[in-house]
Order: C-alpha cells, then structure tokens, then sequence
C-alpha cells in the first residue's frame, strides 16, 4: 500500500513582482493566478479531516496541471527558448522569494511541523510543485486501494477489485514519471537545496519507491492469498456458508522474482535517504522506516511465492521452510516460538485492531507499516495449513532456512518508467497573452496556505480607514 505522504504548503507570490515579459506581457499575471489557485487548494486540503481528503485529491491535480503550464512558460522565457514557435522573452527584475512547507524533512520538534523554506530560484518553485503533483499521484492510489482493505462492508467484487489495482498503478506510474524527471532534471543542479524534499536523493528514492509499489501491485492483481485472509476476517462475508474460497494456481516463482525486483527498488530508495542523511540531510524517521519495512515486506512476499511454488510440487517440508524465511524476513517469530504466556498475544492482537481501525475510518496513517502486518497474516495462515497437512500426511523433514536464501534468483522488472512531457500552452492561449495585462498582479493582499492568515487590526464595526479616530491602547473608557 503506497506511502501516505503529506502534501506541502505555499505562501502567496507575484510573479510580475520578479519577473516581465515583454512578448507576452500578461504571462506573469496569468501565473500568479493559476498559482493562488495552487494555493488556496492546498490550503484547504490541509484544513480538512482525514478522512475527506481523498475526495478533494482530484482538485489538487487539476489545479497543478493547470499552474504547470504557465510556470514551464517563464522558465522557457528566461532561457529564450521557443515554445510552439513563438519566442518568449522574460526578465527577471530581482530574485524571487517563494515559501514552501516541506513534509518529509525530519521534524525539528516533535509533534510540531516544520517551518517554512524559503526559495529564490524558480528552478525550486518547479521542484515543489512536480513532487506536489507526484505525491497527489501516490494518494490517489492509496484512495483506490482502500476499498480492498475495509472488514466493515462486504467485499469487493472480483472486477472492482481488478481495477483499483489498475487505477492505483497508473497513479504510481504518472509518480514516478514525475519523479524521474526532477532526478534527471537535479543532475545538472549546482546549488544546494534548500530542503531535504527535493534534494536529488530524495526525488530519486521516491522514483524506486513508486516502481517498487506498482511491482507489487502487479502481483497483488493475481494474488488472491490476500482477499481470502481479509475475507476470512470479514464479519459481513455470508459466502462461506455455501462456497469455499477460490484459490487459483498462481504463477508462483514469476511472482516471486517480481517480489524481489520490488525490494531492490526499496533497497535503492532506502540507501539513497540513508546516505542523504550522512551528509547532513535528515527525512522524516517515518518515511526512512516505511522504505525498510517495504523492503523486508517484499522479501517476504517472494519466500511466501517460492514456498507456494515448493507445495505446488509436493514438497511441502520445503514450502514450510520458505515461509519460515518469510516470517524471519518480517521480523516475526514463528507460533512455535513464541512465549506461551497470553501478554504477548495479546498485545498483538491489540496491535492489529488498531492497524484495522486505522483502515476503517480511513485515517491519514493506515498501511504505515508497508503491508507488513498483512503478509503476516497471509504466511501464518498458510504455516498453519501446511503444518498441519506435513504432520498428518506428508511427514517430510523442515530444512534449514539459510541454504534456502542463498537460492534466491534475481529479481524481474514488468514496469518502465515513461518520460515526463510538460505540458505546453497552447497557439490561442500563448496569442491572447500579448495583450497587456487586465489588473494589476498583487499577491500581497492574499493569505499564504498555511494556517497563518494576516490580522485585520481595525476595530470591531468601525467604518474601513477610519482606524485612527479611535483610541486604543488606553486603559480609559469612553
């Protein structure tokens, strides 16, 4: 399940303030514009409860896609490039002061966000909006993915269930084409940014992390290990008084080697924001620990494959060996291991509601932990199954998991990142901006996105600009 990012905030900016465009003079007016409603769109996602946000995501995506175009036209004209063939010639007056909320940065003061970043370079201004677009992309997937999760309803139909899963991985696609593009797009950077969020390190780690995820999306589509537990879990679910549940013979060790191309990808990202934090740039603890989780996750999903694969031949003492890999992978010990005392068992179980009603309220953190809790569940179900069936039937010998291990093919990509295209203006759009501008561009009067609004000091009731016919900061009475 994708990274539950955090979308970042804006302040208020005036691109006629910074910049001038004598062939296309209402060029910054129109990007100011389409900005504040950039702006004012993130504000009010923020402002609202978790549990809303995923409706108002598609707002976030259309306002982005709206401002691109625009902002991909000054950056054009400041380097005097042509777009559909129409020169555009930008000035840049003074340095442009932008600020920009980051999320991923590690929290200087815990339960406090970070303060804001101030950008004066409108490569950043790109930056922070292609990975604002890019981590709507990843929530929109997680808004798609939802569905399959939720014990409280009846389960989804097998179509449905078909395609969330599409919808999702094209979101987790269209992330990491954006992603991809600011990497490319940051080798050429010399400047330090000015944030650990757009850092190449970072954008590059999420790029491996959004491959990572479609991966195992892909083996998820044809996985139905993981509807029957949550099936089983289901209190609404009535099929099993007259039908057992489908399980279908899987393409087990493509499945597996799928699993383990996910990993690397998890692998590449977590060592690319391990070694961004040597060099003094620290993430968020919880993104960095999500990285790792989806790693071992991964790992895990490829033993449970390679053992599924094992049973499927009849060596079933083999497949148990495999999902004792899984299990270690995961950081879990096996049934037979562990205490026997009830603290311990119920302290999972506790552990597990809470996960579940994360899911069911829809709360801003669900899935944090990777799909770690789910794979759990998936491997100790099949444990226990074919325990039982090798001490009652088969009685074959458990080998040692460590052999097992070193037999681990590579991995095997099915995705391909495809290059980001930045949208361009139109011939009408870029003809109707030789005009001179309609108003003036004054960003000034308008609230930033963040919480903090300007305060109105004139007193309550009193006729606009009469404010100092009034006397205040007295402590007599009139």
């Amino acid at each position: 399940m994708p990274y539950p990012f955090v979308l970042p905030t804006t302040s208020s900016f005036s691109f006629s303030s910074s910049f001038s465009c004598d062939s296309h003079p209402s060029l910054p007016l129109n990007a100011s514009t389409y900005r504040g409603v950039v702006k004012d769109t993130l504000k009010k996602h923020k402002r609202l409860p978790p549990s809303s946000r995923s409706s108002n995501l598609s707002s976030v995506v259309s306002s982005v896609n709206s401002y691109l175009p625009y902002l991909f036209a000054v950056d054009a004209g400041l380097s005097h490039k042509a777009i559909r063939g129409e020169e555009i010639s930008v000035i840049m007056k003074t340095a442009p002061s932008i600020e920009w909320r980051p999320t991923l940065s590690d929290h200087l003061v815990p339960g406090k966000e970070n303060a804001r970043v101030k950008i004066q370079s409108l490569e950043y201004e790109i930056f922070f909006a292609l990975s604002t677009l890019a981590n709507a992309h990843t929530l929109m997937a997680r808004t798609a993915l939802h569905p399959l999760y939720v014990t409280s309803t009846a389960p989804v139909g097998t179509q449905q269930r078909q395609n969330a899963i599409t919808s999702a991985t094209k979101s987790l696609l269209d992330a990491a084409s954006l992603y991809d593009f600011l990497a490319n797009r940051a080798e050429s950077l010399v400047a330090i940014p000015p944030c650990g969020d757009i850092t190449p390190a970072t954008v590059r780690a999420q790029c491996s992390l959004a491959l990572a995820e479609a991966t195992l999306l892909a083996v998820l589509k044809d996985d139905p290990y993981p509807a029957v537990v949550a099936q089983d879990r289901n209190e609404n679910d009535k099929e099993w008084m007259y039908k057992a549940p489908d399980i279908p013979k899987v393409r087990a060790h493509l499945f597996a080697r799928l699993c383990l191309a996910a990993s690397e990808h998890a692998a590449q990202a977590h060592s690319l924001c391990a070694a961004a934090g040597g060099k003094g740039i620290k993430l968020n603890e919880g993104f960095v620990r999500y990285l790792e989780d989806l790693r071992r996750t991964s790992r895990a999903k490829a033993c449970r494959f390679f053992g599924i694969d094992a049973e499927l031949g009849g060596q079933t003492g083999n497949a148990i060996a495999w999902l004792l890999a899984g299990l270690q992978e995961l950081g879990v010990a096996p049934k037979e291991a562990k205490k026997s005392g009830g603290l311990s068992r119920l302290k999972k179980e506790w552990s597990d509601k809470r996960e579940d009603r994360r899911v069911e309220k829809g709360a801003a953190n669900w899935g944090s932990d990777a799909g770690r809790l789910e794979e759990t569940r998936v491997i100790e179900m099949l444990e226990a199954k074919w325990m039982k069936q090798n001490d009652t039937m088969m009685t074959q010998a458990i080998p040692p998991i460590g052999p097992l291990l070193t037999q681990m093919p590579s991995g095997r990509e099915i995705h391909t990142v495809k290059p980001f295209q930045p949208a361009t203006l139109d011939n009408m759009t870029l003809e109707a901006m030789r005009a001179p501008p309609d108003g003036s561009d004054d960003a000034g009067n308008y609230p930033s996105s963040d919480d903090e609004t300007l305060v109105d000091n004139n007193p309550v009731g009193a006729f606009p600009g009469t404010q100092a016919e009034y006397r205040t900061a007295t402590p007599n009475y009139y």
